[in-house]
């Protein structure tokens, strides 16, 4: 397909930010997938095309953690094949599966995920005792990248939350160790969906130059600041990831509720 030029700039611009909060907090995904919708993809092509784009913004971010000495790869080993191999077969069932079930219960973990930062202990960026080895929490690493395979967003806020809470890590050093699983993730399903041929590299390369510009950024803006900002931007996001979800009229969960409201 074709875009006129100020069209294809409007969706760079929106992949610069969508590539700062994807460096922060995850959740880019709610900027650029509903921006290329708007221009005319298709569902498939714009979910693909997204990752494509959101896969070098990841690497990006992924890769001025580590240079900034913030990623301990030997930590990550474990949990990187478990991200890995999850990732590939949930993109596989994604192909024959409905994704239905997670469009109902996604907006509540999402919220539990909100509530966990908000009301939670105070995350900050002292490392606690871990709960889990690093083996043990490859099988975590499994689920949430089974889930970014098979539908995607809020991968990296379960990540995040998933490294606070059982492996100790400080809420910064949490968001760098986040960004390397979650490009792992991440490049499986390009893998997947450039196979399958559904993007548009074309696009997908020219929005990856403004996510790297973002991811850059946020990343930086993460190591400065820390809890500061990264806390209050993963509740925000967790929020509007679930007002966004809940706002199209077929999510199963928001007919739940209207039948339920309306028989009351």
């Amino acid at each position: 397909m074709e875009l006129g030029p100020d069209v294809i700039a409007i969706l760079c611009a929106v992949a610069v930010a969508a590539g700062f909060v994807d460096a922060i907090a995850g959740g880019g995904g709610l900027l650029t997938v509903p921006a290329l919708l708007a221009a005319g993809l298709p569902p498939v092509a714009a979910i693909a095309t997204n990752k494509v784009q959101s896969c070098c913004g990841t690497a990006a971010a992924t890769f001025n953690f580590w240079r900034a000495g913030r990623i301990d790869f030997n930590l990550l080993r474990w949990p990187l094949l478990g991200s890995f191999l999850g990732s590939a077969i949930g993109g596989l069932l994604l192909t024959i599966a409905d994704p239905a079930f997670l469009a109902l219960v996604l907006p509540l973990l999402l919220v539990a995920v909100a509530a966990y930062f908000l009301f939670g202990p105070r995350a900050s960026d002292e490392d606690i005792r871990a709960r889990l080895t690093p083996a043990a929490f490859a099988l975590v690493a499994a689920g949430v990248g089974f889930y970014d395979g098979f539908f995607g967003p809020g991968a990296g806020s379960f990540f995040a939350l998933g490294l606070v809470t059982l492996m100790g890590m400080g809420l910064t050093r949490a968001t760098a160790h986040t960004k390397a699983l979650n490009f792992t993730s991440n490049i499986v399903s390009v893998v997947i969906f450039g196979l399958g041929g559904h993007v548009v590299w074309g696009l997908g390369l020219m929005m990856a130059v403004g996510q790297v510009a973002g991811g850059w950024l946020g990343s930086h803006t993460a190591m400065r600041f820390g809890p500061r900002v990264i806390r209050p931007l993963l509740v925000i996001v967790c929020l509007a990831m679930v007002a966004k979800l809940l706002s199209d009229p077929a999510n199963p969960l928001r007919a739940a509720l209207a039948a339920r409201f309306a028989g009351a």
